[in-house]
């Protein structure tokens, strides 16, 4: 049996308002396939659900030119669990490292937003009562099967 570590996850960041939330849950999905301390790599499987937090509210009028809709920020979240190969790495630390990779991953895609993503260890319990059910599925394809396998049971 594959070691591995499970961390819950929560990751929250504005998006642009135009964002396709499923692209958003894949791009976060596949950017943790292969994580990295600087000496040595591992396999990460990413499963959960992402959903808008808000929605885009009316343009703000402060006597000044308003916003437009299509200029506003949305914000999203994806609550999940992370499962990595090996046990050699604390929970701090693989947060430490996919909040480095993602915020990459999120700049990379949609630009500066204005602030990185927050990307944070959560309670098992808060997976299960805080994701809505209208959550859009998110998990990590072509991950490594013992990861899957070690996972199915948060599934």
């Amino acid at each position: 049996m594959l070691d591995s570590l499970i961390v819950p996850l929560l990751v929250t960041t504005d998006l642009p308002p135009d964002a396709d939330l499923a692209e958003f849950g894949s791009l976060l999905a596949d950017t943790v396939r292969t994580l990295g301390d600087g000496e040595a790599s591992y396999s990460g499987f990413l499963h959960g659900g992402v959903f808008w937090l808000d929605r885009p509210g009316p343009p703000a009028h402060d006597g000044g030119s308003a916003v437009s809709m299509a200029e506003e920020l949305r914000f999203a979240a994806l609550i999940g669990y992370l499962s990595i190969s090996g046990v050699r790495h604390s929970p701090k630390e693989v947060v430490a490292g996919v909040r480095e990779v993602i915020t990459e991953a999120v700049a990379g895609r949609y630009g500066d937003l204005g602030s990185p993503p927050a990307v944070m260890a959560i309670r098992t319990e808060d997976v299960r009562e805080r994701t809505p059910p209208s959550a859009l599925p998110v998990r990590t394809a072509d991950a490594v099967a013992e990861l899957v396998a070690v996972a199915r049971p948060y599934m």
